[in-house]
């Protein structure tokens, strides 16, 4: 069975290199006279050292100097919750002057319903009708998840996201929606509409690619702890995941202690802070009576599991068989 577009993709493009030493030596100048450069001189033991004590207390501050740049793939609700994080640099893909995903999904569209004439390159009012009809075919041709019908749900998830729990019902009723939509959207271009107004009828669910920079800091202690929970909304969810496993690549030093904010606040009230991997293998018990969230103390370690396990997205749907 062909699987659906991954809901979220995430990679990390650009990064402070040596970004624990230089929050090791910050810390260590707060407290030192020493001048940078020496304060510099440690090597990983020392430097984890610090930054362990700077998790445990609290100070953030000599982590702001680590930055980390990526590019994300979502929905535009994802990205929307996305940009609420205010400590961050954001650049995303205009819809204004590009379709987006949305071409691909139409010529994949036409490809299954064996329509040879879709233009690569539309730019006529012929050529916006053309993917209009073929749109607007392929949604009423979804009345079920039969094997024709996930083609055409796989193909329209090269331009809208799925949430991969959804069962077979709800992926082709809401594919017929997208299709339905994006026949809209190009049936008022060819009508001449601006795209800047066509855009409007286009569902939010809509892929989109933006790039964004923040410092560990805000990592640390808003963007993964609200983020990665179990009671954020599922996409974010995943991308915060993602965040988090393309961080623990470069810099273990600083983001194993990251995670949902239930981690975050044990970490702060413990004598020495555990990781992320050590909460979740049962290594660390929780002694906060409950987390931020609410969730009582015999509760939290299998709410964290949960958002874990739910954060990687799975090929398709239970019970489909294409």
């Amino acid at each position: 069975m062909q699987a659906l577009e991954p809901p979220v993709r995430v990679r990390l493009l650009r990064y402070t290199r040596d970004g624990p030493l230089l929050v090791a030596a910050a810390a260590r100048i707060t407290v030192s006279k020493k001048p940078v450069e020496r304060a510099m001189e440690m090597g990983p033991g020392e430097v984890e050292k610090w930054i362990r004590e700077l998790v445990r207390r609290g100070h953030g501050s000599p982590l702001e100097h680590a930055v980390y740049t990526f590019e994300a793939e979502c929905s535009r609700v994802c990205s929307h919750q996305l940009v609420r994080h205010r400590l961050a640099s954001y650049t995303q893909q205009s819809m204004r002057y590009t379709e987006g995903f949305l071409r691909s999904m139409a010529l994949k569209v036409c490809s299954i319903m064996g329509v040879g004439s879709c233009p690569e390159r539309p730019t006529s009012a012929n050529d916006y009708r053309v993917y209009e009809t073929v749109l607007r075919e392929a949604a009423g041709r979804l009345e079920g998840p039969d094997g024709s019908g996930w083609a055409l749900i796989v193909a329209a998830s090269r331009g809208y996201v799925f949430n991969p729990s959804w069962s077979p019902e709800t992926m082709a009723r809401v594919a017929r929606a997208y299709l339905g939509a994006t026949a809209e959207y190009y049936g008022l271009l060819a009508g001449r509409v601006p795209r800047e107004d066509a855009r409007m009828v286009i569902p939010q669910a809509v892929r989109t690619r933006i790039v964004f920079t923040m410092n560990a800091r805000e990592l640390l202690e808003s963007f993964l702890p609200l983020r990665m929970c179990s009671h954020a909304q599922w996409e974010i969810r995943m991308l915060a995941w993602g965040v988090w496993r393309e961080l623990m690549k470069v810099h273990p030093e600083i983001f194993r202690y990251a995670g949902p904010r239930c981690i975050l606040e044990e970490n702060r009230v413990r004598p020495e802070p555990c990781s992320l991997e050590q909460y979740l293998n049962g290594d660390c018990d929780f002694t906060i009576p409950r987390c931020p969230e609410m969730v009582p103390k015999p509760g939290i370690r299998s709410c964290l599991r949960y958002a874990a396990e739910s954060s990687r997205a799975s090929a398709g749907p239970r019970g489909l068989r294409g």
